[in-house]
């Protein structure tokens, strides 16, 4: 199970830093790849820019944030269920936004999950475990993923 990766896709520093803190307090010893913004997530699932040389290992689940920089996350969302190299693997929307717009569409274009961000540490640090248990742990992935 430690060899499965997270690709968290958050352009927050803090957002990026109260996630990767929550995961480790829930003792997952998973890798965390970070993508900035939406064009990295891309270019990092679909083997392309960057990584086109050599394509990384896709990842367990995506935590994907909506509101990015270059390409938003519905966009990322709906490119990467197009695409045959990634399309299967577990995203959940991890997300500040209260607007049920982005709940409709983030499931309309494939989401798995949409969990908002709780304000409270102690919450999102909870939250947050329990999504990395979900996914990580007791999820069986597709096997376009499966390790």
């Amino acid at each position: 199970m430690s060899n499965r990766i997270i690709l968290l896709v958050e352009d927050n520093p803090d957002d990026e830093e109260l996630t990767i803190r929550a995961l480790r307090k829930s003792n997952l010893v998973n890798e965390i790849v970070v993508a900035r913004d939406g064009q990295e997530a891309l270019d990092y699932l679909l083997g392309e820019g960057a990584y086109g040389a050599a394509p990384p290992e896709l990842p367990q689940v995506v935590l994907l944030d909506l509101k990015l920089p270059k390409v938003d996350g519905h966009e990322v969302l709906k490119r990467l269920r197009a695409a045959g190299r990634a399309r299967l693997i577990p995203v959940v929307i991890l997300t500040s936004s209260k607007e049920e717009s982005d709940l409709a569409s983030s499931y309309a274009n494939g989401a798995n999950s949409y969990l908002r961000k709780p304000v409270d540490f102690r919450r999102f640090q909870e939250a947050v475990t329990q999504l990395g248990l979900y996914w990580l742990v007791l999820n069986e992935a597709p096997p376009a993923v499966a390790r």
